[in-house]
């Protein structure tokens, strides 16, 4: 028999799309469903009550309608705030995506890393955690940029972002005490390895950026390890929460990553 229950993956906008690449390439013959929670963006400026309310219920309700057997929080934000809920009242896997500080830790040579993200991740106590554990022989910066994420849209729009934003934030990181010895950062927005290239050009010196993608792909092929898949995917379905004017300019680029199928849930 055939199992046609798609990887569902989850987040306020088209960030979600780094952390969706590896894992359609990880696993060709998946098939995928994309939420884009255009109505709530951008989560990096909302309260953890709004985020903690809004991210399980809304899940409940996809979970319900498209009986996904897996579910993957591809945004940092509503996984340091809302995963453990959401893992708490869904009866599936969940897999979150967390800042990559363990790995920066790893490949930095100054013991400096950097962890850019929105506002709302840098400041979760769950940032504090993962720096104790694993970095916690680094000086470890941190700093939120709310405008990187639209200029990640707008890149996906076609559009041409303001240098100046990439600017603002490499220099929230290297302008810090400490800041000149930065030389790794873990991009803690799955919007933020979109516009990676960019980045590296506004640090103007060699910076390594570092982000959870590829082992987040690795952890949904280990957790769908024996699943029967269909002999033919099809088109992957995208959903948006909401009928914005931005929506019909994100088409190309979704399905550039394989959705043919848009929707407004």
């Amino acid at each position: 028999m055939t199992d046609k229950r798609p990887i569902l993956f989850f987040d306020s906008g088209i960030g979600g799309l780094s952390v969706l690449a590896p894992a359609r390439a990880l696993l060709p013959a998946a098939p995928f469903v994309y939420v884009a929670d255009n109505a709530g963006y951008p989560y990096g400026t909302k309260s953890e009550l709004e985020i903690a309310a809004r991210v399980p219920a809304l899940l409940g309700r996809l979970a319900e309608r498209f009986n996904p057997r897996l579910i993957v929080i591809a945004c940092n934000t509503a996984s340091t705030i809302a995963l453990g809920a959401v893992r708490h009242a869904l009866d599936l896997p969940i897999v979150g995506t967390v800042p990559a500080i363990k790995p920066a830790a790893l490949a930095s040579k100054t013991r400096v890393i950097g962890v850019l993200g929105t506002d709302a991740t840098v400041r979760q106590p769950y940032v504090d955690r993962l720096a104790a554990e694993f970095a916690s022989d680094c000086v470890v910066l941190r700093h939120g940029s709310a405008e990187l994420v639209d200029a990640a849209e707008a890149k996906l729009r076609r559009e041409v972002p303001d240098p100046a934003v990439f600017a603002r934030a490499m220099a929230g990181l290297t302008g810090q005490p400490g800041g000149e010895m930065l030389d790794v950062v873990a991009l803690a927005c799955t919007h933020f390895p979109l516009v990676e290239a960019e980045l590296a050009r506004a640090a103007g010196r060699p910076l390594s950026f570092v982000h959870g993608g590829e082992g987040i792909a690795r952890r949904i092929a280990f957790l769908t390890q024996g699943h029967v898949w269909p002999e033919k995917p099809g088109a992957g379905i995208a959903i948006f929460t909401a009928a914005t004017p931005g929506v019909d300019s994100l088409v190309p680029a979704l399905r550039n990553y394989g959705f043919e199928d848009m929707r407004i849930l």
